[in-house]
């Protein structure tokens, strides 16, 4: 009993601590692109449904959206972003920067709103370079006018800036652990309205924007992790952008595309000979189709000329056949017609001839019984006064 709990022990200590980290790497839900943790879309979505930048903000960081997906500070926690904005003259430069520790923030992505002399607002969602490569923007086009665009341009309009840090956040906002990549994607999709487009492109419209980003920009996280940028993570391509190609094309991190490029395989070995029979065959068929359809023709030419020469014969006799019934029921009318005649003129005839006789006779016979019984009554009397 001592040597197996000895053993047990050992076995333990040994298999344990591999248990541990395999625990922590599926935990963990950290991915080495770190742009797959905020879809700029689904910024620029919230953003159009928001009545403020303050609820732009809590949209941005609520709980049960998850809008976001970073964890810079590897803390175990999604990281809180915060909303500052600049104003000058017709443009509103709103930036989003993920709280990292006391005084640390990193910027993810700027939204750029502009007003032209037209009336025409005009907005960019731009990624930063360092998270998402140079020149990552997405132009949003609302279905419907966002009520944020009411208050941007009002005299007494002030900027908005986030009174939130580290460790001082408002009370609908808990940290929660990071999602799996393929989980957040799936989250983003449901999040998105579909009414909007959101269309990219690699130039920025506003150079005031630029240079008004370039003096209230912070980059805590780059200063302190210069290896980490999009250009070092990724050296083939620009940006996120051309990287989404590029995993297209490539079909890189996806486990079915693998399964799915070997059925495809298969199915082209198992339809080739199967794309060659059906060559031999048709191929015969247009061999045999002339001889088949020769002989074809005749007969049908065969067939054709004796009905046509046959109708005539068959109809003569019937036409002669109908004009003769046709004449005989037109003679023999009359000759029945007329002996009708005759016998309905002789019987009518007979009983008013009969009718006086037969009146006579009955009136001679009622004389005879009525004599014939005076003459019985006479007697009778005479009879009896003898």
């Amino acid at each position: 009993m001592k040597t197996q709990l000895i053993l047990l022990t050992l076995l333990t200590s040994v298999f344990a601590p591999q248990i541990q980290a395999q625990d922590r790497t599926i935990i963990n839900a950290s991915n080495s692109e770190i742009s797959d943790n905020l879809d700029l879309r689904a910024v620029a979505s919230i953003f159009g449904d928001s009545n403020d930048l303050q609820d732009f903000e809590r949209r941005l960081n609520d709980p049960n959206q998850q809008i976001s997906n970073l964890d810079l500070n590897n803390d175990g926690q999604v990281d809180y972003l915060r909303v500052i904005e600049s104003v000058q003259n017709q443009t509103h430069l709103i930036i989003l920067q993920a709280v990292l520790d006391g005084d640390e923030y990193q910027d993810v992505a700027t939204i750029e709103v502009e007003r032209d002399n037209y009336n025409n607002v005009h907005i960019q969602v731009v990624g930063d370079s360092y998270l998402y490569g140079q020149n990552y923007i997405y132009e949003p086009v609302y279905y419907n006018t966002p009520l944020i665009y009411a208050s941007f341009w009002l005299s007494n309009y002030r900027p908005y800036n986030s009174i939130w840090s580290w460790n001082y956040y408002p009370s609908y906002y808990y940290g929660w652990n990071p999602l799996a990549v393929f989980r957040y994607r799936y989250n983003i999709r449901n999040s998105l309205n579909g009414y909007n487009q959101y269309n990219y492109v690699n130039y920025r419209r506003s150079n005031l924007a630029v240079n008004m980003y370039n003096s209230r920009s912070s980059n805590g996280y780059e200063r302190q992790h210069p290896e980490y940028s999009f250009s070092r993570r990724n050296s083939d391509v620009n940006n996120r952008y051309e990287l989404d190609q590029r995993r297209n094309t490539r079909n890189v991190g996806s486990r079915n595309e693998g399964v799915y490029s070997q059925i495809r395989n298969n199915y082209q070995q198992r339809t080739q000979p199967q794309r060659d029979y059906s060559q031999n065959r048709t191929e015969n068929p247009r061999v045999n189709t002339p001889q088949r359809t020769q002989p074809q023709g005749n007969y049908s030419q065969n067939r054709t000329e004796n009905p046509r020469v046959n109708a005539p014969q068959r109809t003569e006799p019937q036409r002669n056949y109908s004009q003769n019934r046709n004449e005989t029921p037109r003679v023999n009318t009359p000759q029945r017609t007329e002996p009708q005649r005759n016998y309905s003129q002789n019987r009518t005839e007979t009983p008013r001839a009969n009718n006086p006789q037969r009146t006579e006779s009955r009136g001679n016979n009622s004389q005879s019984r009525n004599s014939s019984s005076g003459e019985n009554s006479s007697s009778s009397r005479n009879g009896d006064r003898r």
